[in-house]
């Protein structure tokens, strides 16, 4: 008998020590989202920003100094002689691509193949809303729909993605135009 408890308990623990490990291998407990990409788990648990908060009337016109703009703004240049390529705009809070964003895209995917360029970096960002963390996140997730609607369309160059979240910006001051322009993926040609 105690030959059988015993079987039955070294049986119990593998079951449990597999059961243990499938979840954390599917995610089951891992994700406070639900859901995983690439294989990996939801790393931010933070709340989706659910509101823009009123603009402060307290605030400058502008976030950074002269010389830091001037900086980022070189830092920011397309890499193309003329600058055609169009940064890919994203509504608040949202990683989608909307109909004119595809258009947009569509634009800078023909542009890609008349110059051949053979690299190419996507610069995801976000606003000034919410943590810099979140808009890393935010802006990597954009980034990468932006890689997978360019192999849609048949762009397949070495492309590659990085977020700045919104400790990069393209835009420097506090307006809803800027806001607009920071939440975007930005073509850099390599």
């Amino acid at each position: 008998m105690r030959q059988v408890h015993g079987i039955m308990a070294s049986t119990l623990s593998v079951f449990t020590l597999l059961l243990i490990q499938g979840c954390a291998i599917t995610g089951w407990w891992g994700s406070e989202s639900g859901h995983e990409e690439s294989g990996q788990a939801e790393l931010i648990k933070e709340p989706a920003i659910k509101e823009i908060p009123p603009d402060d009337g307290q605030l400058t016109d502008s976030r950074t100094s002269l010389g830091m703009q001037s900086e980022l703004l070189s830092r920011n240049a397309t890499g193309l002689s003329d600058g055609t390529l169009s940064d890919v705009l994203f509504d608040f809070d949202q990683v989608t691509i909307q109909m004119a964003a595809m258009r947009v895209l569509e634009v800078d995917a023909k542009q890609l193949q008349q110059d051949r360029v053979a690299g190419l970096l996507l610069e995801g960002r976000g606003d000034e809303f919410g943590t810099s963390t979140y808009n890393l996140v935010l802006g990597e997730r954009r980034a990468k729909n932006v890689k997978s609607y360019l192999q849609e369309l048949g762009i397949f160059i070495d492309v590659r993605t990085t977020s700045y979240g919104k400790d990069r910006p393209l835009c420097f001051e506090y307006t809803n135009e800027c806001r607009q322009r920071n939440r975007s993926v930005h073509f850099v040609v390599k």
